[in-house]
């Protein structure tokens, strides 16, 4: 059987489509693997949101044309794939920089895997263009086995695309306008993983408090609305969501966080800045305090909410006293944890072609400055868990002999000692400890069992 690597850059929607992408691969006669220098194909699934994406992309690329060219000494043929938004963005001018690669495909179209390697063998291949046809009615169904393999926490893509065309990212015209999948094929995707054990559900989107699908009554249906609904599977224990959108956080989904025990106490929400004059330059459409009030709701009817957000230092036009809203926003709402970056111009956004760029070092101090405040807090809301105790869900077994580690509902890495409890149970645990990435317990006692 010929072998498959998979190399996924970025969100977890990446992650995601890479499964597909193996899923649909092994009809073809591929199984995965997890070492590039075995594998008969090399797929490079990348993403487009951080600054020299496309060059650190290429740097790969000169290793694995290197790695082609071994191989062929040997007799043994290699085929490269770009996947992906780099491969959006960048099309043919991938194969004039990288001739070694054999085709380059965007993400709304790797169901046309296939084809593409079939055609690749006359030439190298493209296909970049917006598909009419929705790549999801064309993908095999993961087997029971591959399921099991990835582990009782899954990710289920509800919708892709944005419109929201914030000034510095380049989502929408990569990933497309926003789309959600129908209901019904959602429960069903859900359905199927929860029979081959799955016990956690991660709903992912560009923008996925957007969702507005097709519900089987023939209405369109909201996020809140969609997870009452997965919440009847049978098997799913838990269930999250992820990025969400300011804009999109509406009364209906605020109040299922307060009413819905199935939907855990964690909100990723990025506001990226905390200063007005910011977020308009941003075309992000709300404001600082919006967002804060947003917080405030949301705790009141879930007051153990974990909040984690993402931050952009040093946008065009940034000055010191925006940067300083931004850290009395944090200092405001006091997250459990969050990503921060600097800005770097994307090629074909707004804020790029900005002639008042910030320079690299004054957006280098003040990263630093956010960091040191977000890790403060993080390290705090993780020192506030010890003494409380916590639903854990066993995901695998701990760094040590008769360890295992899991999840707690406010998205924490927690591992604790048991001689009897398996890889998909809900243990019931107090948190004794907190070290630098994960939490330490004691078992109090077992909770429910792995669905049959």
């Amino acid at each position: 059987m010929k072998k498959v690597f998979v190399k996924s850059y970025g969100c977890q929607a990446n992650v995601y489509d890479a499964e597909r992408m193996t899923d649909l691969l092994s009809g073809e006669g591929y199984s995965e693997t997890a070492t590039m220098e075995d594998a008969d194909l090399v797929i490079l699934n990348t993403c487009h949101i951080r600054e020299k994406a496309a060059e650190k992309v290429y740097s790969e690329l000169g290793r694995v044309r290197d790695l082609k060219i071994e191989r062929e000494a040997q007799g043994q043929e290699t085929k490269i794939i770009v996947a992906g938004c780099v491969a959006q963005a960048e099309g043919a001018e991938i194969l004039r920089r990288a001739p070694s690669v054999d085709v380059v495909v965007g993400p709304q179209n790797y169901h046309h895997l296939p084809d593409l390697l079939q055609r690749s063998r006359m030439k190298a291949v493209v296909d970049t263009e917006f598909p009419i046809e929705d790549k999801f009615d064309h993908l095999p169904k993961p087997t029971r086995a591959q399921i099991v393999s990835r582990g009782v926490s899954a990710f289920l893509t509800i919708q892709e695309g944005c419109d929201k065309f914030c000034t510095f990212c380049v989502v929408p015209y990569t990933r497309g306008t926003e789309i959600s999948r129908p209901v019904s094929r959602l429960v069903d995707e859900a359905t199927r993983l929860a029979g081959a054990g799955v016990r956690e559900l991660s709903l992912i989107g560009q923008n996925v408090n957007a969702y507005h699908g097709e519900g089987p009554d023939g209405t369109t249906w909201t996020l809140s609305r969609l997870l009452y609904r997965l919440a009847e599977v049978p098997g799913i224990a838990r269930l999250r969501y992820t990025t969400s959108h300011p804009r999109d956080m509406d009364e209906a989904l605020i109040l299922t966080h307060g009413d819905l025990p199935a939907l855990m106490p964690s909100l990723h929400l990025p506001v990226q800045s905390g200063s007005d004059r910011v977020l308009e330059a941003m075309n992000r459409k709300h404001t600082a305090d919006e967002y804060r009030r947003i917080i405030a709701r949301m705790r009141a009817r879930q007051p153990g909410l974990a909040v984690s957000s993402d931050f952009i230092v040093g946008f065009p036009g940034e000055t010191d006293a925006d940067f300083d809203e931004t850290m009395r926003l944090v200092a405001d709402v006091g997250f459990a944890f969050s990503f921060s970056f600097k800005y770097s111009p994307r090629p074909g956004t707004p804020a790029a072609e900005r002639g008042d760029q910030v320079p690299e070092a004054v957006k280098t101090e003040r990263l630093a400055r956010l960091q040191k405040l977000l890790e403060t807090q993080r390290v705090a809301y993780n020192q506030g868990t010890v003494g409380q105790t916590l639903d854990v869900l066993i995901e695998k077994p701990g760094r040590l002999p008769g360890q295992m580690a899991g999840k707690s509902p406010y998205l924490q890495p927690v591992q604790f000692d048991t001689e009897t409890l398996a890889v998909g149970e809900i243990a019931t645990v107090r948190i004794i400890r907190a070290g630098g990435g994960s939490l330490f317990g004691e078992l109090i006692k077992a909770g429910d069992k792995v669905a049959a």
